[in-house]
């Protein structure tokens, strides 16, 4: 990420060499700065209400209780795995925080579960179904509390920033479909070998 965001500085200043504008290319950066911490603080707020929100629904047990209902879907997706009820426990917490818009809570639960499924891969193999379907859940995850796109749009200004959901939700679910359906059907036509 470093580099890429040296890369497009890079870009900018030659840019701005190149077309004499070299002092616009100042100006835009000190003035962009500004408003980047402006951003920031506004957006501090509503992640501060949201997180707390979700942290009460954590320590309440809803987490826990979402992460039930997911387990016999968690089985369904993870053929493999019917018999790890750890690991599929892991998941079914992972995939509940990202629907509760709990980013931070689902990356180590589903970091953990990666492990798990990598202990009983031998070295250099690539990767199974199951670690695939993991990737593309947490990647394509339906969140039905968009707390950080709702906080932005509400720091831009936006009278109404909840008015995404339901195209959001439906573009969610979507892509989702459609990710589970290729790793289904690249699992029939690539069928997972247990060797190296």
């Amino acid at each position: 990420m470093n580099w890429i965001l040296t890369l497009m500085a890079a870009a900018a200043v030659a840019g701005g060499l190149v077309s004499g504008r070299i002092e616009a290319v100042g100006e835009a950066a000190l003035s962009r700065c500004g408003e980047a911490v402006s951003l920031i603080l506004s957006l501090t707020g509503a992640l501060c209400l949201w997180s707390g929100l979700m942290e009460v629904a954590r320590r309440a047990g809803l987490t826990e209780k979402l992460a039930a209902l997911f387990r016999p879907a968690a089985a369904r997706l993870f053929p493999g795995l019917r018999e790890d009820g750890e690991t599929l426990g892991l998941i079914a917490m992972n995939v509940t925080a990202n629907l509760l818009g709990l980013g931070n809570a689902a990356t180590p639960l589903g970091l953990a579960a990666m492990g798990r499924m990598a202990e009983h891969c031998p070295p250099g193999r690539p990767a199974t179904r199951e670690m695939i379907t993991l990737v593309v859940l947490n990647t394509c995850s339906i969140q039905l509390i968009p707390a950080t796109v709702s906080a932005l749009r509400l720091a831009a200004g936006s009278a109404a920033p909840m008015e995404i959901l339901p195209p959001m939700l439906a573009a969610s679910a979507l892509s989702l479909a459609v990710s589970l359906g290729a790793v289904a059907l690249c699992a029939r036509l690539f069928p997972d070998r247990r060797e190296p």
